[in-house]
C-alpha cells in the first residue's frame, strides 16, 4: 500500500513532536528519535503512544 506524502509531510510522533518516516515494506510508520513504530491499519495511520512498538534493529 501507498502512503500520501502530502500526509507523512504534516504529520509527527504524537511523543516528540517529530518526523515520521514511511517504512514501505512494514507499511508502519517510524519515529527514529524515540525509537518508535506506529501501525498503520486500513491506511490509516494510529498515532498512539500506546499503540507503538519498540523499534528493533533489523539486521
Amino acid at each position: 500500500m501507498s502512503f500520501d506524502n502530502k500526509l507523512l509531510e504534516i504529520i509527527a510522533c504524537p511523543v516528540c513532536k517529530g518526523k515520521l518516516e514511511y517504512d514501505r515494506e512494514g507499511d508502519r510508520l517510524i519515529c527514529k528519535a524515540d525509537r518508535l513504530v506506529y501501525p498503520i491499519t486500513e491506511g490509516i495511520p494510529v498515532l498512539l503512544e500506546d499503540r507503538a512498538e519498540p523499534l528493533r534493529d533489523e539486521a
